[in-house]
């Protein structure tokens, strides 16, 4: 579905929605803490990148470049697996394009199986900071410092997944930068925070027309960091499959318009062959700050001497 605009300004319609939250927010504690009593700890270090609002953060750039850092596999759901994706989902396939070992699917059962492998290498989880049948030795928030907690309600009022107290859970905070910074976002201060930056490479000069389109949660900040002259933006509902139809009207409006036709490589990698030769992606790159990793290092070394001396 696409990002309601209420998920970011408290408006009428998301006060009225209010009371829902609370039926929401009682059901998932109950499949919490329903699911902990089968959590199942695992030999390899976990490390979670998670986030507690409904997508569109910028996590997926992250975890790839920590499993490459660490050349470590990846377990993931895989969701909206599609014919274009190799059936294991539009994120699995981007970071399986970076040669990163992608297991999609049940991260439980996925998990057994890398525990039986003799690597000692952590295990990156894409998402899951909310699945507590898989105990998580480390777990890394992220958050875009343009969104920051929306509009503080939880769904469907707005896009918490658990109240901003659930922060207290992570071991560490990534705060992606950005030119506009929510007003009301506020972190920890006894919780580290580091920060990364986005560096985006438009395939066009600054001077080309383009059509811009997304099937993202958040596509505005897709749309504002574009380089190169927009003249018509399309936004999808968040994993959007295209249909032959749309990637047509795309072209045509392109045409139209004597522009290019731009997406997100989240997007691209979800249409079909033919559409690939017609349409171009904006790389999008996160540098996260050296002393992340200097940290994240040592949280693995002191978890696996933890482990070895459980033995």
């Amino acid at each position: 579905m696409k990002t309601p605009k209420w998920f970011l300004k408290r408006s009428i319609v998301s006060c009225a929605l209010w009371p829902l939250s609370l039926f929401y927010y009682v059901g998932s504690k109950i499949v919490f803490n329903f699911r902990k009593t089968h959590e199942y700890i695992s030999r390899r270090p976990i490390v979670c990148f998670g986030n507690i609002l409904a997508g569109g953060v910028g996590k997926t750039p992250i975890v790839r470049n920590v499993a490459k850092y660490f050349d470590a596999p990846v377990v993931m759901r895989g969701y909206k697996k599609s014919k274009e994706t190799g059936f294991i989902g539009d994120e699995a396939k981007m970071l399986s394009r970076d040669g990163i070992l992608v297991h999609v699917g049940d991260r439980k059962s996925n998990l057994v199986l890398l525990n039986k492998q003799k690597s000692n290498t952590p295990i990156i989880m894409d998402d899951g900071f909310q699945n507590s049948s898989i105990k998580k030795d480390i777990s890394v928030l992220v958050f875009d410092e343009s969104i920051g907690f929306g509009n503080g309600f939880l769904l469907p009022a707005g896009p918490l997944r658990e109240p901003k107290s659930a922060v207290y859970r992570a071991d560490a905070i990534i705060v992606i930068r950005n030119k506009h910074v929510s007003k009301d976002f506020m972190l920890p201060t006894n919780i580290p925070v580091f920060y990364a930056d986005n560096k985006v490479v438009c395939p066009y000069d600054n001077k080309a027309n383009v059509v811009a389109f997304a099937g993202i949660g958040y596509p505005n900040k897709f749309f504002n960091s574009i380089t190169s002259k927009v003249v018509e933006t399309r936004a999808y509902p968040d994993h959007y499959q295209y249909t032959e139809k749309d990637i047509k009207d795309l072209i045509s409006l392109a045409q139209n318009k004597k522009a290019k036709l731009l997406t997100t490589e989240k997007d691209w990698v979800r249409l079909p062959d033919w559409a690939k030769q017609e349409i171009k992606f904006m790389e999008l790159n996160t540098e996260i700050e050296n002393s992340f990793y200097d940290w994240l290092k040592e949280k693995i070394k002191y978890i696996c001497n933890k482990k070895e001396k459980v033995k």
